[in-house]
């Protein structure tokens, strides 16, 4: 097997991109791809520094006789054990990916909240006598609204989440930090604390303080109903600003703690996202049912902050099983 064979098959079986080998090795795109395709020979250096990457002999890359790889390891790990090594230049590609689909990630967020606002508001529009808008027209009206907003929300995840598949494996946290990269990552994340924390803060008051609305009718206007629908709509409104600037500041912060592996990315911390998924699958799943069963949105929107607290509580369950495991 000839060294443009052996550096083809052995970049596959790692799973890395031609663009993702040629980061780790210093060169080009277009300098594996002419490797690849025996157009050109990489020089000694590369040679080398292919040899540890792919944790094989420099003999099995040079001599085309050997065809089975002498695995080289520097540890007493198993091949079958040892992480990916991410460099640099993988590291600022993900942040730079992340920092880029903050935007358009915190728009489809808040368009999930913000998707009955319409529906609501449009029912307790026909409760007035004034009225020119029959009930059945402002409920098509309003769901053909819920379901667009919904529709392209969900559109803009599954897009978002086509570009993030390529690092999975950061997600997984498989994976350790060539040297230095954890520094310059680090100081990355000093550099963006001050917005993300003043992002948080925001985010924070706005959904604590978002029921302000309904209590200040509730306090001066009574069993107005058409007020009580406008002030269940402004709380969404806050909630949807709130939990906006949450997701765009955390983009970026969250790729630099999965990179860092602190937070919610720690290892201990990675098998409760599958169940936290779920939990917030199921609750969505709730609202929704109840709301059209009932088509009470006014009062419907209490298991939001209800499932909030209840989260927290089986968080802090899960942490403390897994201390104790």
């Amino acid at each position: 097997m000839i060294l443009a064979d052996k550096i083809t098959e052995l970049r596959k079986k790692h799973g890395w991109s031609q663009e993702e080998l040629a980061g780790q090795l210093g060169v080009s795109r277009q300098a594996v791809s002419k490797w690849e395709s025996a157009s050109a020979i990489p020089d000694l250096e590369r040679i080398l520094k292919m040899s540890q990457i792919f944790e094989v002999s420099t003999d099995y890359l040079l001599k085309e006789e050997l065809e089975q790889a002498e695995v080289v390891t520097t540890s007493g790990e198993e091949p079958e054990e040892r992480l990916r090594k991410v460099s640099l230049e993988e590291a600022n590609a993900f942040i730079e990916q992340k920092k880029r689909q903050a935007l358009p990630q915190a728009l489809s967020v808040a368009a999930y909240i913000l998707c009955p606002v319409l529906l609501i508001f449009l029912a307790g529009y026909t409760e007035l006598p004034t009225a020119r808008l029959s009930e059945d027209a402002a409920a098509g009206i309003g769901l053909v609204a819920l379901l667009l907003s919904v529709g392209v929300a969900t559109v803009g995840n599954l897009l978002l989440g086509s570009r993030m598949e390529r690092y999975e494996y950061l997600k997984n946290g498989s994976f350790h930090l060539q040297y230095g990269v954890e520094g310059i990552v680090r100081k990355r994340q000093e550099e963006m604390a001050g917005h993300y924390r003043i992002c948080v803060a925001a985010g924070t008051f706005l959904c604590i303080t978002a029921v302000l609305p309904i209590f200040l009718v509730m306090s001066f206007l009574g069993e107005n109903e058409f007020a009580g629908v406008i002030a269940v709509d402004f709380m969404l409104i806050l909630v949807a600003v709130g939990v906006f600037l949450y997701v765009w500041a955390g983009e970026e912060w969250g790729a630099c703690q999965i990179l860092l592996q602190e937070g919610e990315f720690t290892p201990e911390r990675q098998g409760q996202k599958p169940f936290m998924k779920i939990y917030w699958c199921v609750v969505t799943a709730l609202y929704l049912g109840v709301s059209f069963w009932t088509f009470d949105w006014h009062r419907t929107w209490m298991i939001w902050p209800c499932a909030g607290v209840l989260s927290g509580a089986i968080k802090m369950i899960l942490r403390m099983k897994s201390g104790k495991a």
